[in-house]
């Protein structure tokens, strides 16, 4: 893996580092290729039970693509007439969604600064989002004539609703920290100072938890959102049938009963 990607497993706890902090962590093929070396283990490691991504430095998140090395690429796609670069969608930025919304895992997003373009979308792509009270958030893909990726046509009129995404799509914009969590981008804004500590403190929880719990209420709400009532309540009965038959379930009775924290196994 790329140092442009830093991969730890620590107790349970995979954090994912975007390591470009002098290009503002932008997504050359390089660095985009380490990432989803990254995501893609964590979210098949059975011994990690939650993910904590995040990037180096103050400035950004992620930026986005790398438009610097991207110029580059199309004009060797005039020259060959290959069209190779917009196969980036498809076999960087889509498989690296799919990883962070389908692991059977929560997945926390500790946003340190800009998230723009596909840097939005990964963040969005998380289960639980804390903010530096200093960064931003911008679609920015119109900004370049381009339409949305990395899962944001999914994700953001989820998150805010179909008029505000199409107001954020349409008319790109910084929006503030505050903002943010007034639109359900973020969960939790804390000072810049705190922002790893306690991105930690919560990945760390999640991590020492229920993981089979964690993982069936991911795949409920995520198949609520798109089947029937009716469907959504079959569902529920399936997955509390596999969250009731855990070693966690049983753990967490007993500590329940005996007045004690459980020790949550992840199984």
């Amino acid at each position: 893996m790329a140092d442009t990607v830093l991969y730890e497993v620590s107790d349970g706890l995979a954090t994912i580092t975007l390591n470009r902090p002098e290009a503002m962590n932008a997504l050359n093929v390089e660095t985009k290729v380490a990432l989803r070396e990254a995501v893609e283990s964590a979210a098949g490691d059975a011994a990690v039970r939650a993910v904590l991504l995040t990037a180096a430095g103050d400035r950004a998140f992620c930026v986005g693509q790398d438009l610097k090395e991207h110029i580059g690429l199309l004009v060797q796609d005039r020259e060959t007439g290959s069209g190779q670069t917009m196969n980036t969608v498809r076999e960087h930025y889509n498989p690296i969604v799919r990883a962070l919304t389908g692991a059977a895992k929560p997945v926390v997003a500790a946003v340190n600064g800009v998230a723009a373009g596909a840097g939005f979308g990964f963040a969005l792509a998380a289960d639980y989002r804390i903010v530096a009270e200093t960064a931003t958030f911008n679609t920015s893909f119109a900004g370049v004539a381009l339409t949305a990726d990395s899962g944001i046509s999914w994700t953001l009129p989820r998150v805010v609703g179909p008029g505000r995404a199409a107001d954020l799509l349409l008319f790109p914009r910084s929006i503030s920290a505050q903002e943010a969590y007034e639109l359900g981008v973020a969960n939790r804004v804390v000072p810049a100072a705190e922002l790893r500590a306690e991105a930690e403190k919560v990945a760390r929880s999640l991590a020492e938890g229920p993981t089979v719990a964690y993982a069936a209420l991911k795949e409920s709400v995520g198949f609520g959102l798109t089947h029937s009532l009716e469907e959504a309540l079959e569902k529920e009965d399936e997955l509390q049938t596999r969250a009731g038959s855990s070693e966690d379930h049983a753990i967490a009775v007993q500590a329940f009963v005996n007045k004690e924290k459980p020790k949550y196994l992840g199984r």
